[in-house]
């Protein structure tokens, strides 16, 4: 089956799963999944599955990507922030659907080969930095949305922090026993609302900068 075909298929599944957000499926269907997916595995780009990249991390699964989009319920003027660029896809799927992303990762491999994909791409209003997700990005703060693509065992308190008055932030969260949940989180003038969504699978979010880097410049 070819890229393309395999394409189409896709797409009429996630439509079939619940995805009803046309501006998501577009997303979907624009971004090329197989420049950000390991050479080996090209061939199952568009396979409703994660498949493994550099540095022991994950692309996520194009159902986990439309799903987690469509919660975030975006707009043309939403300016987003990614703890955990990856593989650089959901930031791309992200950017044809927001007025500006910005990426964090604590990886300089995975941080650097995005933004040259971005580039690549021309996905100009993507922003990397290499950083500690369970910091945040205060100096870009704040933010109408967040995606975490990493699970914690709580909700860091600067992410809530940097997440505007009314806006949505999306994580997934273990919950022990090694089972996580994805929820969603809004929050109002005195406080955070959040909703369970769906029982999940993601790596660990971890703390600080991964050894390979040691500063978080550009």
């Amino acid at each position: 089956m070819s890229n393309e075909t395999a394409k189409v298929k896709l797409i009429m599944d996630l439509r079939a799963r619940g995805i009803r957000s046309t501006s998501v499926l577009e997303a979907i269907e624009t971004t090329p999944r197989e420049k950000f997916v390991a050479e080996p595995f090209i061939d199952q780009a568009y396979a409703d599955q994660s498949l493994p990249i550099s540095c022991g991390q994950t692309i996520s699964q194009p159902y986990i990507v439309a799903f987690m989009t469509e919660q975030l319920n975006l707009n043309d003027r939403s300016l987003v922030l990614e703890v955990g660029t990856g593989s650089g896809y959901q930031a791309a799927v992200l950017s044809k659907m927001c007025r500006r992303v910005f990426t964090l990762e604590r990886y300089r491999t995975l941080s650097m080969k995005a933004r040259h994909l971005f580039e690549e791409l021309s996905l100009r209003n993507i922003t990397t930095i290499i950083g500690d997700g369970f910091k945040g990005w205060p100096q870009q703060a704040p933010f109408d949305h967040i995606i975490v693509t990493a699970a914690p065992r709580d909700i860091p308190q600067p992410l809530i922090d940097q997440l505007a008055v009314g806006g949505v932030m999306v994580i997934p969260l273990n919950q022990g026993l090694g089972n996580q949940a994805l929820y969603r989180v809004t929050k109002t003038p005195q406080s955070i609302e959040t909703k369970k969504l769906i029982d999940v699978r993601f790596v660990p979010m971890l703390e600080g900068l991964a050894r390979e880097q040691q500063n978080t410049s550009n």
